[in-house]
């Protein structure tokens, strides 16, 4: 085992803070188990993992009904939203390195609006307006995709924008300097490297665009989130605690696909360009 090393933020524990730091960790590593014990406990006296409960999800009429209409519904509007706030993020993030006020200044405003007003206020807005504007219909995937696509493109405006400018200005200089164009040294010079940048960033905040599909739930989408709490009350076993958890399980593989493979692409990206840019760390912080 070898020695932590001290740095100038950091002092190297000695053995005393050592034995100190993992006594702390198995306290805190027993209080978690004993939380788990005690739920699973509680939820077995209630008969929560009784097989009739759990039967329904491990039949196909219910993954036929409920499930893959419910799973095709969540990414429809995941995929949707994330074309669309890719785009608008490019756009806006680079309207805000615009060497132009009337398009620097007002793309600002645009991103720091959107960033600022809550998802789910967002979402119910469009769901309530379209009605008005375009007649009776059913916009629940319209107000979804519209509202993650706003708000997380704003994140994401600011993420490119981040990214553009984490390249060393000596990249820029130099190409201006042997007469390339601005348009040129952004193609060719700037984005290729901040791609490689911001890409964590990126996949994160998609993640999160994943997650907030279930956002849909409140307007009635058909999303897994809607589909899976229609399963029980449907066959009359169990609560939808049960629903919840493996709704849950299914987020959570949704999720580790995609960071799974944002980190294969990351990896195959940085061995085929090299970047002097710094990765850019997602923030929410309005600037």
């Amino acid at each position: 085992m070898t020695k932590p090393q001290a740095t100038v933020l950091y002092d190297a524990p000695g053995p005393k803070a050592r034995l100190r730091n993992n006594i702390y960790t198995m306290i805190t590593v027993v209080a978690l188990l004993g939380v788990a014990a005690f739920v699973v406990v509680k939820l077995n006296d209630k008969g929560q993992f009784a097989g009739n409960i759990w039967a329904p999800f491990f039949e196909w009429e219910t993954w036929n009904q409920y499930l893959i209409p419910g799973v095709q519904g969540t990414l429809t509007a995941a995929v949707l939203a994330s074309i669309f706030a890719l785009i608008f993020g490019s756009v806006f993030g680079l309207a805000r390195l615009s060497d132009h006020k009337w398009i620097r200044i007002p793309a600002g405003w645009v991103v720091e609006v959107f960033r600022a007003i809550p998802l789910l206020l967002l979402i119910f807005f469009i769901w309530f307006l379209a009605p008005d504007l375009m007649g009776g219909g059913d916009y629940g995937l319209l107000a979804l995709v519209i509202g993650l696509t706003l708000y997380n493109g704003s994140v994401l405006a600011e993420v490119v924008r981040a990214g553009v400018l984490a390249v060393p200005k000596g990249q820029s200089e130099a190409a201006y300097a042997i007469g390339m164009r601005k348009s040129s040294v952004m193609r060719l010079i700037l984005l290729p490297q901040a791609l490689t940048a911001m890409m964590p960033a990126v996949v994160s905040q998609l993640v999160v665009l994943l997650k907030d599909t279930a956002l849909g739930y409140i307007i009635t989408y058909i999303d897994l989130l809607n589909m899976g709490f229609k399963i029980l009350p449907s066959v009359h076993f169990g609560t939808k605690l049960v629903a919840a958890i493996f709704i849950g399980v299914f987020y959570i593989g949704l999720n580790m696909l995609l960071s799974w493979f944002a980190n294969w692409l990351e990896r195959r990206s940085r061995r085929s360009r090299k970047t002097a840019a710094k990765p850019v760390a997602l923030t929410t912080e309005m600037t």
